[in-house]
C-alpha cells in the first residue's frame, strides 16, 4: 500500500476572565468566525476545537448564531469539542476539589452545546504534573495534549511522537498526544505545499501515525499579520483546507478522539512536571532567563542534541519569582477552604462560581506577554475572590461563627505569620516582616482591591528595548554623519519612544502603610523614579506584634537612621486600625519614630500608600482630586499643605479620602511597568504612589507621632446587587 498518514488538529481559542468586550469581539471577527466558516466550507477537514468557558460564555450571549453554526458541524462529525478546566485555570495549581469542579462544569457546558460530553481536556499553558491523570479521569476525561517539550523530557525519540501513549496515576490511566513540533511550527506560517510535504515524508505503509497540532486558535487571523495571511490576499487557511481535501487519499484528517476510538497507544510514558519550552525560560529569574535562552538558541541554531535536555524551571515558581502572584494564589487557596466549607444551596453555588472565575490562570504567571502585568484582568481575578469570600463570611457570620475582628495566619505560606484585619466592610493584611506593609485592602461591598499594586522589576525583555533603542540612537548618529544605515531585521516595536529610560525598579515591595526616612530636599520626582536615598530601615525591615485586637494591630520596630556617617538607633511603633461600618469602612495608621542615639535626626518622615483605581491611559473614570484640582488617577499632582486627597473611581463604585495628622504635604505619581505586549513594548499602569511627608527633626531622646486617616465611601454593593 501506498504510504498514509494522519493528521489531528486541535485549536484552542481562548478569553480570560476580565478581558474586555471590544476585544472578544475583535478576536471573533477576526479568528473564529473566519475559522468556523472556513469549515463549513471544506466539509472534508475534521478536526478539534476548544472554546474556553469566558468564551463560551461570551458566544452564547453575544453571537448565538455562531453556537448554532457550531452545534451543527459537530453533530455532523466534522469537529470535536474538547472540555478541560471552565474558566481554563492551571489545574496544577488548585486543590483536587476544585479541579473536578472546572472540569465537570466544562463537561457540562460541552454536553449542552453538542449533546455528547468531551473525552479530551484541553490543559491550560499545557501545564502538567504527573498528578492530573487522576482529575483528569475522575472527571470523566480520557485524554489530554501535551507539547512535544513533555516527550523530550521523558526521553521519547523524536520520530516517536507520532502517535498517543499511555500515563498512569494512582492507577487512573490517561492517553496523552504531544502537539508536534514541525506540524506547529509550519501552520499556518509555513507554505501550504512545504506542511503537505512534510506529512507526505513522515507517512507509513501502515498508516499508524497521526500528527497532532494543537495550538492558539488566535494565531489564525488575530495574531499580528496573521489575518492577511491567513484569510486575506495569501488565503492560507483556504488554500491548506484545500490541500487536505485534495490529498485525503492518503492523508486523513481526524479529530483526537476519533483517532483514539480506532487505534491503541503506541506506547507507556509517564511525563515530569514540564510546559512549553518558552513558559520554562519566562519563569525563571531575569538574568538566569537570559542565559537559559541564550544556550537553548545556541543548542537549537547548532542541532546540538542536549537541546532537547534544556528545560528551564518549574511553572510553580512563579510564585517565587512575583510576590503579587503568591499573594493572589494563596488567597485563592484561603477562599477556597471557605467555599468548601458551605453548606449546599444558592449561597454556595454562587460562591464557586466567582471562585472557579478567580482561578483563571492568565494572571498566574507572566510570560513575554500580559500576565499578572495586565491591571484590569488582575483587577478582575481579585473580585471575584473578594466576592466569593464576602458571601463565604456572610453566610458564616449568620450562622454565628467569629469570622471578623483581628487574627494572626500564615497568609503567604512562608512560615512567617501575617496579621489579618477583617470587618463586614474590608479585609487587610499586614506584613510585619517586611516594613509592617499592607498587601491587601480589599473593599467588600464593590469588590475591588485597592492595594494590589504591582512591584517595578527588571525583566528579561527588558534587555531587548534596551538594546533596541541603543541601536536607535547608534543609527541616528550614524545618518546624522551621512553614513548609510544598516536594515535591522528584527525590528523591535514600542508604543512610544523612549521607554528604556522608564524603566525604573523598586527596591522593596509595593505594599501600603509603608514607612520612610527621606533626606532633606527629596522631591516627587526622585522617589517616583525609584532615585531616592533611603536613610532608615524602617520601611521593610522586621517588625514585632506588641499587641493585637479585633480592630487595630500594634507593631514594633527597633532600627537606624542615617545621620552623616554614623547610624542613630530609632524605635518605631506602627498602629493600623479598622473601622467604620460595610459601605463606609475606614482605616488608620499612626506612626510613632523615637530618637534613641545620642545624636540628632534631620530629613523627612514618609509614609506611602500604593493603591491602584484602575486608571491608565487618562481613564476619566479613575481620578485624584485635591482642593479644586482634579486629575486621572495616572496624573502626578502635589499639595503644600494637604487638608484632604480623595481618589476614586466613579464606574467602581469607591472613593477614598485621606487626612494627614499633623499637617503635611503630599505627592502622587503613577506607578508604571514597561511591558511587552502582541503591539509591541508600552507603559502599563500598576497603580498610583501616595506619599504624605513631615518635616522630621529629631534630637536625642525626642519623637514624632503622625497620622494618615483614610475614609472610603461606597455607592454600590455588589452582593446585592447579585442577591447573594
Amino acid at each position: 500500500m501506498a504510504p498514509r498518514i494522519s493528521l489531528a488538529l486541535a485549536l484552542h481559542n481562548h478569553q480570560p476572565v476580565g478581558n474586555f468586550g471590544w476585544v472578544f469581539a475583535e478576536v471573533y471577527e477576526t479568528a473564529y468566525l473566519p475559522m468556523l466558516e472556513a469549515l463549513e466550507r471544506h466539509p472534508g477537514v475534521r478536526l478539534g476545537l476548544h472554546y474556553t468557558g469566558p468564551l463560551l460564555e461570551w458566544l452564547a450571549a453575544e453571537r448565538p448564531d455562531f453556537v448554532e453554526r457550531l452545534r451543527a458541524l459537530v453533530r455532523r462529525g466534522q469537529v470535536e469539542l474538547l472540555g478541560g478546566g471552565m474558566f481554563e485555570p492551571v489545574l496544577a495549581s488548585l486543590p483536587e476539589r476544585d479541579r473536578i469542579a472546572q472540569l465537570t462544569r466544562m463537561a457540562d457546558a460541552v454536553e449542552a452545546l453538542s449533546g455528547a460530553r468531551p473525552t479530551g481536556a484541553w490543559l491550560a499553558e499545557r501545564v502538567w504534573e504527573p498528578d492530573l491523570p487522576t482529575s483528569l479521569v475522575r472527571a470523566g476525561y480520557r485524554y489530554t495534549i501535551v507539547d512535544d517539550n513533555h516527550f523530550r523530557a521523558a526521553a521519547i525519540p523524536e520520530e516517536a511522537h507520532w502517535g498517543a501513549y499511555t500515563t498512569e496515576d494512582q492507577g487512573a490511566i490517561l492517553r496523552v498526544f504531544g502537539t508536534e513540533q514541525g506540524l506547529r511550527y509550519r501552520i499556518p506560517f509555513g507554505d501550504v505545499d512545504d506542511v503537505i510535504a512534510y506529512l507526505r515524508a513522515h507517512a507509513t505503509e501502515e498508516g499508524d501515525r497521526v500528527g497532532v497540532m494543537g495550538d492558539d486558535g488566535e494565531k489564525f487571523g488575530s495574531w499580528p499579520t496573521t489575518w492577511e495571511h491567513c484569510w486575506g490576499a495569501t488565503r492560507w487557511v483556504d488554500r491548506f483546507f484545500s490541500a487536505l481535501e485534495a490529498n485525503a487519499d492518503w492523508l486523513t484528517t481526524i479529530t483526537p478522539g476519533g483517532w483514539l476510538a480506532e487505534r491503541a497507544p503506541i506506547g507507556r510514558v509517564y511525563l515530569p512536571t514540564a510546559s512549553y519550552a518558552e513558559m520554562g525560560e519566562w519563569v525563571l529569574p531575569a538574568d538566569e532567563s537570559l542565559v537559559f535562552a541564550d544556550l537553548l538558541h545556541r543548542a537549537r541554531a547548532e542541532h546540538l542534541p542536549e537541546a532537547r535536555y534544556l528545560r528551564g524551571g518549574f511553572w510553580r515558581n512563579f510564585q517565587v519569582k512575583y510576590r503579587e502572584i503568591n499573594d493572589l494564589h494563596k488567597r485563592m487557596l484561603g477562599v477556597s477552604q471557605k467555599v468548601a466549607a458551605l453548606p449546599e444551596g444558592p449561597a454556595r453555588e454562587a460562591a464557586l462560581d466567582h471562585l472557579m472565575r478567580g482561578q483563571s490562570n492568565d494572571c498566574y504567571w507572566h510570560g513575554l506577554f500580559g500576565g499578572i502585568y495586565i491591571s484590569h484582568m488582575r483587577l478582575a481575578t481579585h473580585e471575584h475572590l473578594i466576592l466569593a469570600e464576602d458571601i463565604a463570611d456572610r453566610v458564616a457570620r449568620d450562622t454565628g461563627e467569629r469570622v471578623d475582628g483581628g487574627r494572626v495566619v500564615d497568609a503567604d505560606m512562608d512560615g512567617i505569620d501575617e496579621v489579618v484585619l477583617s470587618t463586614p466592610g474590608q479585609v487587610v493584611v499586614v506584613k510585619p516582616n517586611e516594613g509592617g506593609g499592607v498587601g491587601t485592602w480589599d473593599i467588600r461591598p464593590v469588590a475591588h482591591a485597592l492595594a494590589a499594586v504591582m512591584r517595578r522589576r527588571p525583566e528579561a525583555y527588558h534587555a531587548t528595548l534596551v538594546e533596541h533603542e541603543r541601536r536607535l540612537a547608534a543609527e541616528d548618529a550614524q545618518a546624522a554623519a551621512g553614513g548609510a544605515v544598516g536594515s535591522i531585521h528584527d525590528r523591535v516595536t514600542t508604543k512610544e519612544p523612549g521607554l528604556a529610560e522608564r524603566l525604573h525598579y523598586d527596591g522593596y515591595e509595593r505594599r501600603s502603610g509603608l514607612v520612610h526616612v527621606l533626606p532633606a530636599g527629596t522631591g516627587a520626582e526622585a522617589f517616583l523614579d525609584a532615585a531616592f536615598e533611603e536613610l532608615g530601615d524602617l520601611v521593610d525591615g522586621a517588625y514585632a506584634v506588641s499587641d493585637l485586637a479585633d480592630d487595630h494591630v500594634t507593631l514594633v520596630r527597633d532600627g537606624s537612621v542615617r545621620a552623616g556617617d554614623a547610624r542613630v538607633p530609632v524605635h518605631a511603633t506602627k498602629i493600623l486600625a479598622v473601622g467604620g461600618d460595610r459601605s463606609a469602612p475606614t482605616l488608620e495608621e499612626t506612626v510613632t519614630l523615637e530618637n534613641r542615639g545620642a545624636a540628632a535626626i534631620d530629613g523627612i518622615l514618609a509614609v506611602e500608600w500604593a493603591t491602584t483605581m484602575l486608571g491608565g491611559g487618562g481613564n476619566p473614570a479613575a481620578w485624584y482630586a485635591a482642593g479644586d484640582v482634579r486629575t486621572t488617577h495616572d496624573a502626578t499632582g502635589s499639595v503644600e499643605e494637604m487638608d484632604v486627597v480623595r481618589s476614586g473611581n466613579t464606574y467602581i463604585g469607591v472613593e477614598v479620602a485621606t487626612r494627614a495628622e499633623p499637617p503635611a504635604s503630599a505627592f502622587w505619581g503613577p506607578i508604571e511597568t514597561v511591558s511587552n505586549s502582541e503591539a509591541g513594548f508600552e507603559r502599563v499602569y500598576q497603580g498610583s504612589a501616595l506619599v504624605i511627608a513631615w518635616p522630621l527633626h529629631l534630637a536625642p531622646g525626642a519623637s514624632l507621632t503622625v497620622t494618615v486617616r483614610h475614609a472610603v465611601a461606597t455607592t454600590r454593593d455588589r452582593a446585592a446587587e447579585e442577591g447573594c
